[in-house]
């Protein structure tokens, strides 16, 4: 069983997709330890709430100190706002994955994170946009892509409007994503991902 380490910054509700998931023997894992960067992130209560160890920490090295600790095999980043360091990334090689609510290459990087993603879609007027599973290295949101799905944009839609139906489907593929790492299903070539049936 693969021991899980979920880094959050806000409300994870991804999180709790995860945390689900788990509960429902959908996912062969286990939340080791979640960790804040913010210490009254309500993802920390989410956490408490079903007996899985919660910590705010801000310091990267810290970080990293609690994720060896705990030994983990599987570090996700679920609406976690900070840019990890070189040190960090290699610390945990093809470890770590993360969540971001765009189809990249398009409105990721520096500066978008949140409503700000959808906000520039909606203002370049995609008629698709989606979420974006990908491993994490030393930039921001440049590693190899794991899995995309996609969402209509209507013309009316608002950026609120375009964050809810991403919601929905980060859920779905970031449990999907760390379902098939747990079962040593994810091989990745260079860039390339595959993931066995």
């Amino acid at each position: 069983m693969k021991n899980i380490a979920v880094l959050i910054s806000g409300g994870g509700s991804n999180l709790q997709s995860i945390i689900d998931a788990i509960e429902s023997r959908e996912i062969k894992g286990k939340i080791s330890v979640v960790i804040s960067n913010k210490e009254n992130a309500y993802g920390l209560e989410r956490a408490r709430k079903h007996n899985i160890k919660a910590v705010f920490l801000n310091d990267e090295r810290e970080i990293i100190n609690e994720l060896k600790k705990n030994e983990v095999d599987l570090i996700v980043l679920a609406g976690f706002l900070k840019i990890l360091s070189s040190e960090f990334t290699n610390s945990f090689e093809n470890k770590i994955i993360n969540i971001h609510p765009s189809l990249i290459p398009s409105f990721c990087g520096k500066g978008f994170y949140g409503l700000k993603v959808h906000q520039a879609a909606i203002d370049y007027g995609v008629k698709v946009s989606g979420a974006t599973v990908h491993f994490v290295d030393e930039n921001a949101d440049t590693g190899a892509i794991i899995a995309q799905d996609t969402v209509e944009v209507y013309p009316e839609d608002s950026a609120e409007d375009l964050q809810k139906k991403v919601l929905e489907i980060e859920h779905k593929i970031l449990k999907k994503v760390v379902k098939d790492f747990c079962d040593d299903k994810i091989r990745k070539k260079d860039r390339v991902v595959f993931i066995d049936k």
